[in-house]
């Protein structure tokens, strides 16, 4: 049963967590979780119902530790209360990013997902997690083949781009990353940025925050190199450049599949998978035009 408010109710009422009375209201924004703002006497609270996604490497054991984690680090709300299938965190009455923002404040956002990446190793616990897009998108394409989906067509040339963008990639160090850099999942207080959602969060380098922050927002070039340079302190060089175009690449051509395979197994009310699909998609073959046009063409 897809969540709603009426069906969710009691099991809000019914949580050890709240002081008093309490009033419930839809958060709306979440394609893959059900999200409520709760009233009690002690203040608002964001009550965030979601399952273990196995197909989508998602485990909400790792997604509360690493909340906890990051609030620890002076970088996301605190974590009220967590069990199983639930998380209830503060909230802090900041705006919540658009695309726009993303753009308008790049320095900003550079900076964050350093102080971010840095912190967080001393941070988090249990079992090391590591994210790695082109592993993803080889997994998204085994899944949609097994389910032998519309989209089997396709997949051959997807995972010979994706190939070819892993193969430009440049050593980085090892970070912790959030790998989710959709607008959204920004925030901002007036005075500083935070960031919430942490399902993908792992070890990663730091280009694919980067690169998911520029294209999820459709940074321009100039914008890109801003918030490229907020974070490494220096231009990027003709490498880093290329590693950097191809990663915007993979950033969109995971969503898309994430979408794709998000139909098979998903029902979030007011969420259109295949829409969503289609509308990354675009966003990745725009990029990928881009991308060919500066390195050449990619053959499927």
């Amino acid at each position: 049963m897809p969540h709603t408010l009426f069906s969710d109710a009691d099991k809000i009422n019914a949580l050890p967590c709240w002081n008093g009375a309490i009033e419930i209201s839809v958060l709306k924004g979440g394609l893959s979780n059900a999200n409520y703002l709760v009233s009690d006497a002690c203040g608002k609270h964001v009550v965030r119902f979601g399952l273990n996604y196995p197909f989508h490497h998602v485990f909400r054991d790792r997604e509360t530790m690493v909340a906890k984690a990051a609030h620890a680090a002076g970088l996301a709300p605190e974590v009220c209360y967590a069990a199983d299938g639930v998380i209830v965190t503060q909230f802090l009455g900041a705006k919540t990013f658009t695309e726009a923002d993303v753009r308008q404040n790049a320095a900003r956002v550079g900076r964050l997902l350093k102080g971010f990446h840095n912190a967080l190793p001393r941070y988090v616990t249990g079992p090391g997690f590591m994210f790695w897009v082109f592993h993803v998108i080889r997994d998204y394409a085994a899944t949609l083949k097994a389910k032998n989906t519309p989209y089997t067509d396709q997949l051959v040339s997807f995972q010979s781009q994706a190939e070819a963008m892993e193969s430009v990639q440049v050593p980085l160090p090892i970070i912790f990353g959030h790998n989710d850099l959709l607008p959204g999942n920004i925030l901002d207080d007036g005075e500083k940025l935070w960031l919430i959602d942490f399902e993908y969060a792992g070890f990663n380098t730091a280009m694919f925050d980067l690169a998911g922050a520029a294209s999820n927002a459709q940074m321009t070039p100039a914008q890109a190199e801003t918030l490229m340079e907020s974070y490494f302190h220096l231009l990027p060089d003709a490498k880093m450049q290329r590693a950097f175009a191809a990663m915007q690449c993979a950033s969109l051509l995971r969503e898309t599949l994430w979408a794709m395979v998000s139909g098979l197994f998903l029902n979030a009310p007011g969420v259109d998978y295949q829409a969503y699909a289609t509308e990354n998609r675009s966003r990745y073959e725009a990029a990928l035009s881009d991308y060919q046009s500066v390195y050449g063409k990619i053959s499927p």
